[in-house]
């Protein structure tokens, strides 16, 4: 069953109204009909099944029919704190990101990036970037979009590491050593270690094409994240994004792993 994404004010105890691009997709697209049913949610605490009343050009009305709880959402929530990379690369991590789980993301800049930060282009580009999340969240039947905080600098992550309960700096010089697994479980096993069924935020910090420079591993370490490798292997910089994230997913017990 189609999934679609509203606004609070779009969304009543009785009826939710599609508009714009939703809309669209609802009569151009998959050509619905009234009588059809679909899933509307307005991504914080509700979600139903809607059966199409009305539809005209830009707006669809169908109404509430039953209520349904907010499922699809992991336990463990993890922010992906993702150097911007070049081309389009943050579009593939923010979409995968998405359908694996994340919950917001983080793009930031540090010494080795590539690309060319331009902050005029910054409101374009989350616009953008939120678009794919909505997307990519309706496909993966998620109950809420993730967030896309605005570009941050590297002294701004940094400072925002301790608001973490735990922060993961994936490291490519730690190789074959500590690697995220270890560090779950040496959590786990303090005197604060925690259960599987409670909520945890995680903070994943991913570098770009040029990795981290051995300051910035420092500077990271410093604010309390753990240094982490992620195998054996030089992994692309959107690859380590989805590796330590569905790594993450199967440690919390998402796909059953614990």
């Amino acid at each position: 069953m189609q999934r679609y994404f509203v606004t609070p004010e779009q969304f009543t105890d009785n009826l939710v109204v599609l508009t714009g691009d939703d809309a669209h997709h609802v009569t151009r697209v998959m050509r619905m009909e009234a009588g059809d049913t679909i899933i509307v949610s307005d991504g914080r605490t509700r979600v139903a099944e809607a059966t199409i009343s009305a539809l005209s050009p830009g707006k669809v009305e169908a109404e509430v029919s039953e209520w349904l709880t907010m499922s699809g959402e992991p336990t463990w929530s993890v922010t992906v704190a993702q150097s911007l990379p070049k081309g389009d690369k943050m579009e593939i991590v923010i979409q995968k990101g998405t359908e694996i789980g994340a919950v917001s993301f983080l793009p930031f800049q540090s010494q080795r990036m590539i690309v060319q930060y331009d902050e005029k282009k910054e409101a374009k580009r989350l616009d953008r970037w939120g678009k794919i999340a909505k997307e990519a969240a309706e496909q993966a039947h998620r109950s809420r979009i993730p967030v896309i905080e605005p570009v941050a600098s590297w002294r701004e992550l940094v400072a925002r590491i301790p608001e973490y309960h735990l922060a993961l700096f994936c490291y490519e010089k730690e190789g074959g050593g500590l690697g995220l697994r270890d560090a779950i479980q040496a959590r786990r096993g303090t005197a604060e270690g925690w259960s599987n069924d409670e909520p945890r935020n995680i903070l994943l910090i991913v570098g770009p094409e040029g990795g981290f420079t051995e300051r910035e591993a420092e500077e990271a370490e410093e604010a309390g994240a753990v240094i982490i490798g992620l195998g054996k292997r030089i992994l692309r910089a959107e690859t380590a994004a989805m590796v330590g994230l569905a790594c993450l997913m199967y440690e919390s017990g998402e796909m059953g792993g614990v």
